[in-house]
């Protein structure tokens, strides 16, 4: 279980964020809800990573998903303290992941998803997906254990213990499985991508399992990509597709 130097590195995007801050249970979040008609008691819970609510980049995605008819709720699970966004400017910053990780552990950061989670069931909520980048792909493995979601989707995911979580997944969890996987990647290499298809692969999971992979991109790519890059480009859109045809393909959809 770790993150490495690709966690604090990328490119910032372009684009004017359409959502919304709101309180949910007295926990910050960025909402983004589709325009006409969409099914009001399915959220998307987006798992940033470790730039946060804050960072435009993950504000743009949540509008896609919620432009592709999604109701998307990104959750403040650093409590307004995420990797500060300039370290994307000055990768030799000094940051401290290790004293930054310390603060927000899963005693911390995990009641701030449960207590959303709860405040969105008694607003009428029945069915939740998750989509988890870096640091939040944990979380939607964690979500899965628990059978609180029915789709998870995770983007180079950090912070699981290979194959130990592959396994316990398979072995509990019920909610198809979308891997977003790249060429480097530290945190999910590609042992990690031959293991999860040994695990999942072949029809193993019955619940649903696929792997994407996209050459030539390195971990954060998916939200953090250089859009300059051809192959980076592709890659982030591509995992951007992937992400929503595997909402539709089972049934996460938009309609009532």
């Amino acid at each position: 279980m770790s993150l490495c130097q690709d966690c604090v590195k990328g490119v910032r995007h372009e684009g004017t964020p359409s959502g919304q801050f709101k309180k949910i249970k007295d926990v910050n979040c960025y909402v983004a809800s589709p325009e006409g008609d969409y099914a009001k008691d399915k959220v998307l819970l987006f798992l940033p990573d470790a730039f946060g609510m804050q960072f435009v980049n993950n504000q743009l995605l949540v509008d896609d998903f919620a432009i592709n008819g999604f109701k998307t709720v990104m959750i403040d699970y650093f409590n307004g303290d995420p990797v500060p966004v300039e370290a994307i400017d000055d990768p030799n910053s000094g940051f401290d992941w290790m004293v930054w990780l310390g603060k927000h552990n899963q005693e911390v950061t995990r009641p701030l998803i449960n207590n959303v989670v709860a405040a969105l069931k008694e607003e009428g909520i029945t069915q939740f997906a998750a989509t988890g980048y870096c640091f939040g792909g944990r979380y939607c493995f964690d979500l899965a254990f628990d059978n609180i979601t029915t789709v998870t989707i995770v983007s180079h995911p950090s912070l699981l213990k290979v194959p130990d979580d592959l396994e316990k997944y398979a072995s509990t969890a019920k909610a198809p499985l979308l891997i977003n996987s790249c060429t480097v990647d530290q945190t999910f290499p590609m042992e990690a991508q031959a293991a999860a298809d040994k695990i999942f692969g072949g029809d193993k999971f019955s619940a649903g399992y696929k792997r994407e992979h996209f050459e030539g991109c390195s971990h954060g790519f998916a939200v953090r990509g250089d859009m300059s890059d051809p192959q980076v480009k592709a890659g982030k859109e591509g995992a951007f597709k992937a992400a929503v045809e595997w909402l539709r393909k089972y049934e996460f959809t938009s309609s009532a």
